[in-house]
């Protein structure tokens, strides 16, 4: 089976409903696969802040995310994050470029997220976490992912300066339209591949998320997608932004669209990453 394993630490946190999504996701993975989660961080209150002042505040709860996906992958079971925020990837993306050097990172999500200081406008954590896995900021977690290995998935909403750093890194980018199984595939070639979903590249009305952005991938196309991933290629899993709705029955139903989409992900557990080294 896989090695669960949920953020509930505040890591730039702007809504307390990204908490309590990473946690509901989690009991539902609990439930319906027999596993139980490893639980990482302490809530904290949202908040409007700068990343000057979010990335120190999640010290701790990133630190032990990087010792909890290291020990994950230097295990024998699948790695699965359920975590509140993409910013909490600026922990384990450092750690599987390390760990797993020739992995490509499907970056699955609406925007580029590679901002950096000098760059974003807004200031927001979110924004920076794939190029300070990248080393192109330093966020103090480490870096040593190259923009090589990292493919956009169904990005459409990428900044103006943030766009021309990707077109220089050389960072793959497959638009909505373009995210196809096959399209997919000839992309990871035969590497080893760490999924990354922030909620809000789906097509909104499906999965709530904080930042929605129109004409999105809907869930059958994603689920497609990730069934014609290879088993034995598959080295982890961050299932991200889940913006928990008030009312119960909506997030009911959000949480089995979010564990119908990623089904083909979780399966594979079930084989042996032979092809990881």
């Amino acid at each position: 089976m896989f090695d669960l394993i949920v953020s509930q630490g505040r890591v730039a946190d702007r809504s307390a409903q990204t908490i309590e999504g990473a946690s509901r996701v989690a009991q539902a993975l609990e439930r319906r696969y027999g596993v139980k989660a490893r639980v990482v961080g302490k809530a904290a209150p949202p908040a409007q802040d700068d990343w000057r002042d979010s990335l120190p505040q999640a010290h701790a709860t990133l630190a032990a995310l990087k010792d909890a996906i290291s020990e994950s992958i230097d295990g024998e079971k699948l790695s699965v994050l359920i975590s509140n925020t993409c910013p909490a990837s600026i922990a384990t993306l450092p750690v599987v470029a390390q760990r797993l050097p020739n992995a490509v990172v499907l970056w699955v999500d609406a925007h580029g997220d590679f901002n950096t200081p000098e760059t974003t406008g807004t200031g927001y954590l979110g924004g920076m976490v794939v190029a300070a896995a990248c080393g192109l900021w330093d966020s103090g977690h480490g870096a040593g992912l190259r923009p090589e290995q990292v493919i956009l998935v169904g990005a459409r909403d990428i900044d103006r300066a943030e766009g021309e750093l990707l077109r220089q890194a050389g960072v793959r980018i497959i638009a909505p339209a373009d995210a196809t199984p096959d399209h997919v595939l000839r992309q990871i070639g035969d590497a080893p591949v760490w999924v990354h979903v922030d909620w809000d590249v789906m097509e909104p009305g499906y999965i709530p998320a904080d930042y929605t952005v129109p004409d999105g991938l809907l869930p059958s196309q994603l689920r497609d997608i990730f069934a014609a991933i290879p088993a034995s290629q598959l080295a982890g899993v961050e299932l991200a932004e889940f913006h928990a709705p008030a009312d119960e029955r909506d997030g009911d139903a959000a949480v089995e669209v979010i564990l119908d989409i990623a089904a083909p992900l979780l399966q594979a557990a079930s084989v042996r990453r032979t092809a990881i080294e």
